[in-house]
This record gives structure tokens, sequence and C-alpha cells, in this order.
């Protein structure tokens, strides 16, 4: 499976342009699409993309450690990842996002990994 549909490739380019437009205030936009491991307990949620760094998704990542951050990762790098049994990360298919990326950061915060409301 591709990493991201072409659908949610563009609804992330069009979060980039949109982000990039709105500075220095900054959107809190919901997340287009999540990415999980399903060797462990990682998941990414992305937000955004921008043009000029096509490879870089901004969201939230949780690596299973107890400490969520939001920040920017490497699309490359989660496409290139194999885990046991050469297991990749995966784009949850089924997903779709029910608050912005704040309300994932809040709960996430205070449960240490990423919840569903």
């Amino acid at each position: 499976m591709k990493l991201l549909a072409k659908k949610q490739h563009e609804q992330l380019l069009e979060n980039g342009l949109a982000q990039a437009a709105a500075r220095p205030r900054h959107l809190d936009l919901k997340p287009v699409v999540r990415f999980f491991d399903p060797n462990g307990p990682a998941v990414w949620l992305a937000t955004e993309i921008l043009p000029e760094f096509p490879d870089l998704a901004f969201g939230l990542a949780d690596l299973g450690l107890g400490c969520p951050e939001v920040g920017s990762f490497s699309l490359a790098e989660l496409a290139a990842y194999r885990g046991p049994f050469m297991l990749g990360i995966e784009r949850d298919r089924h997903w779709s996002a029910k608050l912005p990326l704040s309300g994932y950061a809040e709960l996430a915060s205070r449960a240490g990994r990423i919840v569903e409301p």
C-alpha cells in the first residue's frame, strides 16, 4: 500500500499552503491521515506538507515512549521503515479526524499516547 493516497497528499499540500499564508498566525487544522506501526505502538497524525519540503509532514508523533510530540517527521523514513516480519508503516484507511490537532495533542499529553476522543 502506498503511504499516502493521492487525495490525502493533495489535502496535506493544500493545508500546508493555507498554513504558510496564515503566518504569523497559526491554523489549528484537523489531521488528514493517521499512520501506524503494525509492529508496535507508534502512531503519527499528519496535518500538512509544505510544497518546498515535500518529504516533511507536520503533525503529532507518538513513538510509544510516553511522550507524544507536535512537530515534523519524514515521510520517506516512514515509507522506508521495516520492522519485524518486514512489515512497514501503514496508513489507517478507515480513520478520520474528529478534532483539530490541538485537541489530539491535549488528549495525548494527558494520556501519554495518542488516543481517540
